[in-house]
């Protein structure tokens, strides 16, 4: 068994719907993945990166009840096997299938777990899973501010969403360990704090406060408080639905994923309202929250920043994070990985995948053109530097993947 500490980084597989369902945003297509997939592995190769976030595209792949096609997946999972990177499979990443609709669907939860347990049945040898990503933040996006997907705007609607997403996570991971008993699960959440702005707004901040933890604590099977209880209940979660998430939970097979951007932080007015308030608390004390209230191992799961002219803001960025991942780690909080994301440039993330512009958006450690941008010959270079004086609090892993021999056994040491 080598201890390792995990230096990923994704590839970027959105793929919510706009303009009522009739407007799909897949970033895979919009970043050139689907033809240029080989040469995005040759870069994640060229960082010296082990891990990659990564997963097929939900909307081609899951055709209907039972039905899939795992063209691209064969061919795309067979090369990272060979070429010794381990994925963290993102199956489900802001959009589900047209056939499904959207995230109001109670269907959603059971037809997804189909697809996650066929996956697993397929690949077998892949054992990091994302079944969904960014739970809170796919709920509030579809269902609250009415940007994607369904495009609602009430509570009910976002407790519908957030219910029927974490369950199909939830299930989805009953279904991967029916067939590998010893998978593990990274939660990539967004991690959230709301500042009051004045007096007024403490009370509303609270509550914000309070809601921002929801995915995860139904996830891992945490008792709400009696506020959130009622909030859920008022909002169409019934008694039933509630126990299901407390009697149902596998949080011994989790890492708690945190993503941190500078978006992350929110200013909380009397009336509710919220506007950015940029980088105040930051990665470390955000994180510590999600710690001391879960007590899960910790990876980062992502960040970025708009690269400058010169990519001096995106490299000043990836080392305040990653002293952020240091700090957590030298106090006691078992971090056991770190990402940046993505490995390329995105397009529309400037105006959160809201509108189909085409506008590209330099956030990643390539270009679209996959040339090395300066914050990914940093990323190489911390990677060099401490990959080898990090071992993880708590977990390992067997090295190299290696597609004709003994599987990895990625297994939670004892606590």
């Amino acid at each position: 068994m080598t201890p390792v500490f995990i230096f990923a980084t994704g590839i970027e597989n959105s793929n919510p719907t706009i303009q009522n369902g009739r407007v799909r945003i897949d970033e895979l297509e919009k970043c050139g993945h689907y033809t240029r997939w080989r040469e995005d592995f040759d870069c994640t190769e060229q960082l010296g990166i082990q891990f990659l976030r990564y997963g097929p595209p939900l909307h081609r792949t899951h055709l209907g009840p039972g039905r899939y096609d795992w063209a691209f997946a064969d061919e795309t999972f067979r090369d990272l096997r060979a070429r010794g990177i381990t994925p963290i499979v993102d199956l489900c990443h802001f959009g589900v299938p047209d056939w499904l609709g959207n995230f109001q669907n109670p269907d959603f939860p059971a037809q997804f777990a189909d697809y996650a347990g066929a996956f697993a049945a397929r690949y077998p040898w892949v054992q990091l899973y994302t079944p969904v990503n960014e739970m809170f933040v796919c709920a509030m996006f579809s269902a609250l501010y009415g940007w994607w997907n369904e495009q609602l705007r009430s509570d009910r609607a976002f407790v519908t969403a957030l219910k029927y997403i974490v369950k199909a996570n939830v299930l989805a991971m009953h279904a991967i360990l029916a067939v590998r008993p010893d998978a593990l699960f990274v939660q990539s959440e967004s991690s959230e704090y709301f500042h009051a702005e004045n007096p007024a707004a403490v009370k509303p901040a609270e509550i914000l406060n309070a809601k921002r933890f929801l995915s995860l604590d139904l996830n891992y099977g945490r008792r709400v408080n009696s506020e959130m209880y009622e909030f859920l209940l008022d909002n169409g979660m019934t008694r039933e639905e509630y126990h299901f998430f407390l009697e149902r939970n596998v949080r011994h097979h989790c890492i708690m994923g945190t993503d941190y951007y500078v978006t992350n932080e929110h200013r909380v007015c009397a009336d509710g309202s919220t506007r950015p308030s940029g980088e105040i608390f930051g990665y470390c004390e955000i994180t510590r929250q999600y710690y001391e209230r879960f007590h899960l191992p910790v990876m980062h799961t992502e960040t970025n920043i708009w690269q400058g002219p010169k990519g001096d803001e995106a490299v000043d960025w990836l080392w305040k994070e990653w002293a952020n991942v240091l700090r957590l780690r030298n106090s006691g909080v078992p971090v056991i990985g770190f990402t940046w994301y993505s490995l390329t440039d995105q397009i529309d993330w400037d105006v959160a995948l809201r509108e189909d512009n085409g506008t590209l958006n330099p956030l990643g450690l390539f270009d679209l053109d996959r040339k090395i941008r300066p914050v990914g010959e940093c990323y190489r270079q911390i990677i060099q530097d401490w990959n080898a004086v990090l071992p993880t609090q708590s977990l390992c892993l067997t090295l190299p993947l290696d597609p004709t021999g003994e599987q990895p056994r990625f297994r939670p040491r004892p606590r």
